[in-house]
């Protein structure tokens, strides 16, 4: 008697049970695409001049100075909702040139920036909205020299030879601030798309001092802050719950 009530509760359990998780899964898949952001891919460029560390190399004729161009891939999401926009995205630059054949500099860095704004057109086919945000910029530049004249015996026998021709690299970080607009274009056959341009200003609350790369402090090191104009070409797809 006990195993047949036990087996009728269990039964009745397992029924109620799977009605209601029909119910919940219906609930949250409505609810989960609503609330999903758009994954964004972003390809583009900043502009940022480290002036007084290039000030220091252009006195020094065996490097070459900073480029002020680099080319950037971001990614990160973007979510719309009562017209109030939220971005996050983290961003990957390095500059580009004759990658090492002879004297060369290279900036690389790494950024984590979390944004706000606010569409202005409520229009479904077009997003227009200015963005402010937060982030952290953190910076590595590499120095090689020209070492085309260097005999190959020479660097395999002479330990001074083999460390006179090693890059000097040199790394910074910067807590920044971003001011920018955006434009996203939507097609109404593929509403979980779309494709726009994001452009703005990026710049840092204070100087820093450039370090080694064991982020050590040395003397009479030159200090820069970011001043950065930065544009990207920003593709957006919102997944769907299957």
């Amino acid at each position: 008697m006990k195993l047949i009530f036990l087996s009728l509760l269990l039964g009745i359990t397992m029924i109620a049970s799977a009605q209601e998780t029909k119910k919940h899964s219906s609930f949250s898949k409505e609810k989960m695409e609503e609330w999903l952001p758009s994954m964004t891919l972003s390809l583009g460029g900043s502009f940022q001049n480290f002036s007084n560390l290039n000030t220091r190399l252009k006195s020094l004729p065996q490097y070459e100075q900073l480029k002020v161009y680099t080319p950037t891939l971001s990614l990160g999401w973007f979510k719309e909702r009562d017209r109030i926009i939220s971005d996050v995205g983290i961003t990957f630059g390095s500059s580009m040139g004759n990658w090492r054949k002879h004297k060369q500099s290279t900036v690389r860095y790494i950024g984590f920036n979390a944004n706000a704004g606010y569409d202005v057109l409520n229009n479904e086919k077009i997003t227009l909205y200015p963005l402010a945000g937060l982030g952290y910029q953190t910076y590595q530049t590499i120095l090689y020299k020209d070492n085309s004249n260097v005999n190959f015996n020479d660097v395999l026998t002479s330990p001074v030879i083999q460390n006179s021709i090693n890059s000097i690299s040199f790394y910074n970080g910067f807590w920044v601030y971003r001011l920018g607009a955006g434009v996203l274009f939507t097609s109404p056959k593929h509403p979980q798309g779309s494709i726009g341009l994001q452009a703005g200003y990026t710049g840092s609350f204070q100087k820093r001092s450039w370090r080694t790369k064991d982020n050590q402090i040395l003397q009479n090191t030159p200090r820069d802050m970011v001043s950065q104009f930065y544009f990207g070409v920003i593709f957006t797809h919102k997944p769907q719950m299957k």
